[in-house]
């Protein structure tokens, strides 16, 4: 499958990161090896219902797809209305709310969806409240299987700092198994993808 990324995408994010860097959270979109391994856990076989947290300009989209290959239901949750335009315009058949990941339960309902088996997210914790991030972590945790896959990012230069151990407390919290991948450092900037399963 070829990417549908346009020439405009990066240019595009740059923009967006400069005028709204509390959304967007990093300079550059997310790179092949980092979106294939948050992809990682989408079933191979079965209609798995998946759901992508902040797809930005689609780095992630492109690798779920990709996984899914035709199968299941993939609902991408962008705020950013600029991003969604692009997203439509690259992938006229994805199913896309504009809207925050916190309404996940009310926009699985107006679509009547069941519950999530895998959720994939590029969303900036670190630059969310402890509010914030719990109530998102909690609007998961209510709308996925019981064995439920939440796959997400994190830079190596915010691991160590205490927003981001504010996330982890948030996340060992929310799901029984939280467990980060090695350093991937073809990344900008280098970046761990957690997998937390078992939402409680």
């Amino acid at each position: 499958m070829q990417s549908k990324s346009t020439p405009s995408s990066g240019a595009a994010f740059i923009q967006r990161f400069i005028k709204h860097p509390a959304q967007v959270g990093t300079i550059a979109a997310t790179s092949p090896a980092v979106s294939r391994r948050l992809a990682e856990p989408i079933p191979e076989t079965g209609d798995p219902l998946v759901v992508e947290l902040g797809p930005g300009t689609g780095a992630v989209t492109e690798w779920i797809r990709r996984r899914l290959d035709g199968r299941g239901h993939h609902l991408a949750i962008e705020i950013d209305p600029v991003f969604a335009d692009m997203l439509r315009t690259n992938y006229p058949d994805l199913d896309i709310a504009v809207a925050d990941a916190g309404d996940l339960s009310a926009l699985l309902a107006e679509r009547g969806l069941g519950k999530v088996d895998v959720v994939v997210s590029a969303l900036p914790w670190t630059l969310f409240s402890d509010e914030q991030t719990r109530r998102i972590l909690g609007a998961l945790a209510a709308s996925m299987t019981p064995d439920g896959v939440f796959t997400t990012i994190t830079y190596t230069t915010a691991r160590m700092l205490p927003p981001w151990r504010r996330v982890l407390a948030a996340l060992n919290d929310t799901f029984e198994s939280v467990e980060p991948s090695r350093a991937i450092w073809r990344n900008i900037p280098p970046a761990y993808v957690y997998e937390a399963r078992r939402p409680r």
